[in-house]
């Protein structure tokens, strides 16, 4: 078999076979294929697409090119992906929450990129977390604790490391067959029995329309399902922050807040609920989304989810008491200013991705994978869509650095909001429920 072949077959518009795609997947993996090669292909798919049985193969090659992790434990294993938003801390909750209502949460995350927060990184802002562990450790703070947030490690899905990076270089990020294969190879490699997506739409998505999203929705929902993991996939609203902090540290402090019952988003306890209750179903746990939902709530308002929450810091290195003092373990930075609205309106208008992006500039997110970031910087108390203001109301408060990397965040948060005389009609914020 001849890896140009294959391309020129996709190339013409013909169906891939399995073999066809193991064996390129396999020459990814050992780099008996060249970068060339590769990109070819990318493109060829870029350009001619995949059927469902393509993406199911392509994704179940990569998830086979590394390690796949098999559990025995007495309930079941979920996780939750989601594709990247600004304020979007929701694993935090998520995780021990789910843990806490009897299931076993294996949680391989990523870092940030572009305007978008990683959940590694907010984890490294706990001081002594480890987010790459052995697998011993790994195993057994999942089975001890019921759940652990981590880092992919080299063995897992490593065709999909390859092929990411190639893709990043020849303009064919954007494939959505692709996108799928690589989402799902690393969630499925972790030996997941549910699994629930949460795909945001709007200005600070990814995905900019509603259409899109839907696309990708569809996409990962029908190959994880006819891949065998039970699966369902909600469409959420991006057009605003999700959580009232962005930026590593301060959206750490923001779930302590949550977790605690001492403060709580609103948007992000429905988003939370709403993902947590799916999972509960989809995994046989409750009798339904609605049971689910219910038992989710009660996870919070037990304080069953923070206990969870402080076990697992304790048990990846991190501080034992850590909801009790977070203010004091996590970084602050050195200067602070709010930014105020400077007229009567409403905020009728949020340019999220801008937001984020403001936090990048702080040096709290990442333009390229191999930058450091400052975990301290980035907004707090950031204003949402409706809000009535005055004069003196602030839209956010900016942390940061430097006094020109404050003067510069506080203007870029300024153009990212609009305010005018009348408030928006409120929109739902789970706009589609699909498998």
């Amino acid at each position: 078999m001849l890896p140009q072949e294959i391309i020129i077959a996709k190339r013409d518009g013909r169906r891939l076979t399995d073999d066809e795609i193991r064996f390129f997947v396999r020459g990814l993996t050992d780099e008996t294929i060249s970068e060339g090669q590769v990109a070819a292909l990318a493109m060829a798919i870029l350009l001619r697409g995949l059927d469902i049985d393509e993406r199911v193969a392509l994704t179940l090659a990569m998830r086979d090119s590394g390690r796949v992790l098999h559990w025995d434990l007495p309930g079941p294993v979920v996780d939750k992906h989601s594709t990247g938003g600004v304020g979007d801390n929701v694993s935090l909750m998520l995780a021990p929450a789910l843990a806490a209502c009897g299931a076993y949460v294996p949680m391989i995350s990523g870092r940030g990129l572009g305007h978008t927060g990683g959940t590694l990184d907010k984890f490294d802002a706990i001081p002594g977390y480890v987010t790459q562990p052995d697998e011993a450790t790994f195993r057994r703070v999942v089975a001890d604790v019921g759940c652990a947030i981590i880092g992919q490690t080299p063995d897992i899905a490593p065709a999909d490391r390859r092929l990411y990076a190639i893709r990043d270089v020849t303009g064919t990020v954007e494939s959505i067959d692709l996108i799928t294969a690589s989402i799902l190879s690393k969630k499925l490699a972790a030996g997941l029995d549910a699994l629930v997506l949460d795909v945001k739409v709007g200005t600070g998505a990814f995905m900019a329309s509603r259409d899109d999203a839907l696309a990708l929705a569809t996409s990962l929902t029908d190959v994880a399902n006819g891949a065998g993991c039970r699966t369902r996939a909600l469409i959420t609203d991006m057009n605003e922050p999700l959580a009232s902090a962005a930026g590593n540290a301060l959206e750490m402090a923001n779930a302590a807040r949550f977790l605690r019952g001492d403060a709580i988003d609103s948007r992000l306890w429905d988003v939370t609920i709403a993902l947590g209750a799916e999972l509960l179903a989809l995994s046989g746990i409750a009798r339904d989304a609605e049971d689910g939902a219910d038992r989710m709530a009660m996870a919070f308002e037990s304080g069953a989810a923070a206990e969870r929450f402080d076990r697992m810091v304790a048990a990846l290195g991190g501080p034992t008491d850590f909801l009790d003092r977070f203010e004091s373990h996590l970084a602050r930075a050195p200067h602070v200013a709010d930014v105020m609205a400077g007229r009567d309106g409403f905020v009728a208008g949020i340019d999220t991705r801008g937001l984020g992006l403001a936090v990048v500039e702080l040096g709290g997110g990442r333009r390229r994978a191999t930058d450091t970031i400052d975990h301290a910087v980035g907004l707090e108390t950031l204003a949402g869509l409706g809000l009535a203001v005055d004069p003196d109301t602030p839209l956010a408060r900016v942390h940061a650095a430097s006094e020109d990397a404050l003067a510069a965040a506080v203007a870029r948060v300024r153009a990212a909001y609009r305010l005018d005389d009348t408030p928006p009609e409120d929109g739902p914020l789970v706009l589609d429920r699909l498998g």
